[in-house]
C-alpha cells in the first residue's frame, strides 16, 4: 500500500480556507478517485513542538492507493480538475511525497 501525502506549509500571510478544502475540495477528490482510493485522512495544524507555537502545516491530507500505477490511474484523468480547485482554498504551494506503507494498524 502507498500513501501520497499532501502538506500545506504553514507559510506567514497565507491563505487557507479549510471550510472549503473540507466541505467541496475533499468530497471531489473522494468522488473523483474512486474506487482505487482505499483510505483518506485529512488534518488541520493546530500546534508546534512547544506549547503556543504555530504548527509547521496549516493542513495534511493522506491518501491511500494500493500503488503508485492504482494512483496514477485515476489521478491523471482528473489532474486539471483537481488542481484548478486549488486557488479556491489556498495560495500555499504544497509538499507532495510517495510513501511506501510499512506498518498500518
Amino acid at each position: 500500500m502507498i500513501r501520497v501525502s499532501i502538506l500545506y506549509p504553514n507559510t506567514e500571510g497565507s491563505r487557507f480556507d479549510l471550510d472549503y478544502y473540507l466541505n467541496t475540495h475533499m468530497p471531489m477528490t473522494e468522488r473523483l478517485l474512486a474506487p482505487k482510493l482505499k483510505g483518506m485522512i485529512v488534518e488541520h495544524g493546530i500546534m508546534g513542538t512547544t506549547a503556543g507555537s504555530k504548527p509547521a502545516y496549516i493542513a495534511m491530507c493522506h491518501l491511500l492507493f494500493d500503488s503508485v500505477d492504482a494512483f496514477l490511474e485515476v489521478f491523471m484523468p482528473h489532474r486539471a480538475s483537481l488542481t484548478g480547485d486549488i486557488p479556491n482554498y489556498t495560495d500555499v504551494e504544497a509538499v507532495i511525497q510517495f510513501n511506501d506503507v510499512k506498518i498500518m494498524r
